[in-house]
């Protein structure tokens, strides 16, 4: 592979105005597209992708172009070079792809309606407009739109609309910014609107299936994030608005869009009044995380898209430290450690993992970095290191050095690291580096040995990997006496028992999980740490089950030894805890068959670890409980229903009977459990047809999830059949939700098969409707999560080998490889073993 031809080395623009006209009606986009700008050779290329291209002139005048659909170029040829003005007549389809300018479909009084929005992220704007469509080529934007209107129709864009004349919404000119951040969109939309404290005028927006009271929750946060971040950034939000606009159909979580947020509606809207606290939480970091692009990527952007990282990690540690301040109560750091934490270190420890900063030599790669659990997560988990190390009053003196000498430009890392570093003494660039720079993470080994404690450090591998000798910075965060950062393989810290004396309490390193790495202590140090588990705090709980579970992935430890420990743990009122105790559980369901001895035994221990949960806190939320109860409760249902507790079956089927005639009534906490119940142990086919039915036309985001998982949970295989029969029908499944339900059925041990027939068979049109959406790939990666034997290994690289020359499909395609096999090994090594210690536990 060669470099890629960057359009913006021959043409820089300055400024687009733009015409476009959608028609509805006849799926069709016309338009002009004028670039003001500087040709630095009179050859230049424009990009476009399924565009008919009618005229190209230059300051009025006709020349010479052809279309290249393999480079998505219009290769023009100018009469000159130097300041010009280039403008392109074009046509394109109105695609039903979620990319682009593109239709959302919902339905309001029986009837399906539907709202047009844009999503230009990665490299989407061409197929909107011609334009030079590369981060780097930052201008300024003044749309009129056109469509074809209906009476009591907005359109929302960037920026403010100034006025409307025969038909076209002209919108004020934009700041200085990249093409993949340009949005609009228009339709009948009810909105709700405040103002910050600063002027800044905010508002949420939505379609009229939605009850009003759904757009409050997000107001209010998108109002005080802004102002929080105006303040801890200590640079002014730049547009006069804000506006959140909730798409029926987004194949992403939500798009960052300068003055135009767009989301997919089940991270937006929400019922204040029977939503569970964790979704609210889970909507807020949304929010957060988009508005603190607004500054981080919006005003400064990557240089290009290896820099994705900038971007993306900088916005998910924020999206909680903002939250924690807005809400503190909520404890969300907890949040970031049972979510982010975990996704990081599994998918980090696969020998092949991309590293955080990646080079990009294709453009089809580009989709491809979008690894939630690296890019997002693991890049996060740096930056909360290095808030660690800088404190929060140097973290912001560098932010506003690099704000200040960024602003509409554009960065690398290093210009962060450079920022940050006129407010240190400390080399922040040369520590980041080693973890951004290199894939994979150090697994810490702390032993006792000729009575000196000593850590060495090496790559972790969960599976084969080849050890290529990487040294991490690793900042110790050590509860006694000790280095603040290792930077050599091998480290001696001295006499054990003095520092055990001086310390007075179990010796730990990496005190609250903040370094991406797991420590292996030997058994003098982990039994020394066991004899104090109870006095632990819940991050430290927590870490040590996370810790202890990769070890027995990594065969570095094994399951057989967790076990005791979550026995142990069980009575925990920590929602943290509770979330590492079943998340650990979950995977001992690797080692066994279904409706064998083995997995009766294991639902025996699912129903021991629960079993007093539940009766402590019931199948009813109580007026005036703690979160930590709330959150703590769907664990221990869920548990208790898995292990097939004769109490909670009949609860939950109590609960059913008394809201069967009005089910999104039933309370959010535990109306999935209640559903899946049912669904599990009374299921039929007027039951599968009438949540369907609902779930068709509920527009609450939560009662879908539920609905989801509980239709996706039937005992019958013709039930299911009929479940994935509605995957191509985007009147039941829309695209954006097939994942969901297709790994829900994958994971039912009687729909394994159905669906994983399915996606064989419809590969080729899963690859036309969703293919070239950055999520695409996790289709992949949701079935080697679920696969775990060797016949299974054979068949998913007998189907998907035959893929790896499609760059976008490469990576994942052989890591996931690895996933199953090393699931394999480990699942036969081990199942005798993990099994037995359960039993023992019952004889």
């Amino acid at each position: 592979m060669g470099k890629i031809n960057r359009f913006y080395d021959a043409f820089h623009p300055d400024h687009y105005d733009l015409f476009i006209d959608v028609n509805r009606e006849n799926k069709q986009i016309t338009g002009t597209s004028t670039i003001t700008g500087e040709a630095l050779n009179r050859e230049v290329n424009v990009h476009q992708k399924f565009m008919s291209i009618s005229k190209v002139t230059q300051d009025g005048e006709a020349v010479p172009f052809e279309v290249d659909e393999k480079a998505e170029a219009i290769k023009i040829t100018l009469a000159k070079a130097g300041n010009t003005t280039i403008s392109i007549d074009y046509s394109a389809p109105l695609t039903d792809t979620m990319m682009g300018i593109y239709p959302s479909y919902y339905q309001l009084n029986g009837k399906k309606e539907e709202i047009i929005g844009t999503q230009f992220e990665t490299t989407f704007a061409r197929q909107a407009f011609p334009c030079i469509d590369e981060p780097e080529a930052k201008a300024t934007f003044s749309l009129a739109l056109k469509f074809d209107e209906k009476p009591g129709e907005i359109a929302l864009a960037n920026m403010p609309e100034t006025k409307v004349e025969n038909g076209v919404h002209y919108f004020e000119k934009t700041v200085k910014m990249s093409t993949y951040l340009v949005a609009f969109a228009f339709g009948d939309l009810q909105s709700k609107m405040t103002e910050t404290k600063s002027g800044v005028k905010v508002g949420v927006f939505a379609t009229k299936a939605h009850k009003a009271k759904e757009l409050d929750f997000a107001l209010d946060i998108a109002k005080r994030a802004i102002e929080f971040y105006e303040d801890f950034y200590q640079t002014p939000y730049p547009l006069p608005h804000s506006w959140q606009l909730a798409l029926p159909d987004f194949s992403a979580g939500a798009m960052e869009n300068w003055g135009l947020v767009t989301y997919r509606e089940a991270y937006l809207l929400l019922d204040p009044d029977n939503t569970p606290l964790d979704m609210k939480k889970l909507v807020a970091t949304v929010i957060t995380h988009e508005l603190a692009h607004q500054w981080f990527g919006d005003l400064v952007t990557m240089k290009w898209w290896d820099n994705l990282w900038l971007n993306e990690s900088f916005a998910n540690m924020m999206e909680y430290l903002s939250l924690d301040h807005l809400e503190p109560s909520w404890n969300v750091w907890e949040m970031f450690q049972s979510s982010e934490a975990p996704a990081a270190l599994t998918r980090d420890a696969t020998d092949g993992v991309q590293s955080v900063y990646v080079e990009v030599k294709d453009p089809a790669e580009i989709d491809t970095l979008f690894d939630g659990a690296i890019v997002y997560a693991k890049g996060s988990r740096m930056l909360v290191m290095v808030r660690a190390l800088l404190g929060d009053k140097a973290l912001q003196k560098g932010l506003k050095y690099y704000f200040d000498h960024h602003k509409f430009g554009n960065t690398t890392g290093d210009d962060l690291w450079n920022a940050l570093s006129t407010a240190t003494d400390l080399n922040i660039a040369e520590i980041m580096h080693s973890w951004l720079n290199q894939p994979g993470y150090p697994v810490v080994n702390a032993f006792v040995e000729d009575g000196h404690l000593k850590l060495t450090q090496k790559q972790f591998f969960v599976g084969e990997g080849e050890d290529k000798g990487r040294i991490w910075q690793i900042p110790l965060n050590a509860n006694f006496d000790s280095p603040a950062i290792m930077t050599e393989k091998e480290l001696d810290l001295g006499d054990y028992e003095t520092l055990r004396k001086q310390a007075g309490h179990a010796l730990r390193i990496n005190v609250g999980n903040t370094t991406h790495c797991v420590v292996k202590y030997d058994e003098t140090l982990m039994n020394d740490i066991l004899a104090e588990v109870e006095d632990l705090d819940s991050i430290s709980k927590l870490q040590l089950l996370q810790d202890l579970r990769l070890l027995s992935e990594g065969r570095e430890s094994s399951y057989a030894e967790v076990v005791p420990l979550l026995d142990k743990l069980k009575d925990s009122k920590s929602n943290l805890v509770n979330n590492a105790i079943y998340t650990t559980a979950r995977k001992l369901r690797q080692f066994v068959t279904p409706d064998s001895d083995a997995e009766n035994y294991l639902k025996q221990f699912y129903n021991r670890l629960s079993e007093d949960q539940v009766k402590r806190l019931g199948w009813e939320v109580k007026a005036g409980e703690s979160d930590e109860d709330k959150l703590t409760r769907p664990y221990v249902l869920s548990a208790s229903l898995y292990g097939g507790n004769i109490d909670s079956v009949r609860a939950a089927h109590k609960l059913y009977q008394e809201h069967e005639d009005d089910l999104e009534s039933l309370n959010a906490d535990v109306r999935p459990y209640v559903l899946i119940n049912e669904v599990k142990n009374c299921g039929s086919s007027e039951l599968t047809d009438k949540l369907i039915k609902l779930y068709q036309t509920t527009s609450d985001a939560s009662f879908k999830s539920d609905l989801t998982a509980a239709i996706t949970s039937s005992k019958s295989e013709s039930e299911l059949e009929k479940v994935v029969s509605y995957f191509k029908n985007a009147d039941v499944v829309k695209p954006q939700d097939l994942r969901g339900w297709f790994a829900s059925v994958l994971n039912n041990k009687l729909g394994e098969q159905l669906a994983w027939d399915w996606i064989r068979d419809e590969w080729a049109w899963l690859d036309k409707t969703v293919g070239g959406d950055m999520e695409f790939t996790t289709f992949i990666t949701v079935i080697a999560r679920n696969f775990k034997t060797a016949k299974r290994l054979e068949e998913f690289k007998a189907f998907f080998e035959p893929k790896l020359d499609q760059p976008m499909l490469t990576r994942e395609i052989k890591m996931d490889t690895k996933v199953i096999a090393t699931r394999v090994d480990l699942v036969e090594a081990e199942k005798v073993k993990v099994n037995a210690t359960i039993k023992n536990l019952f004889i």
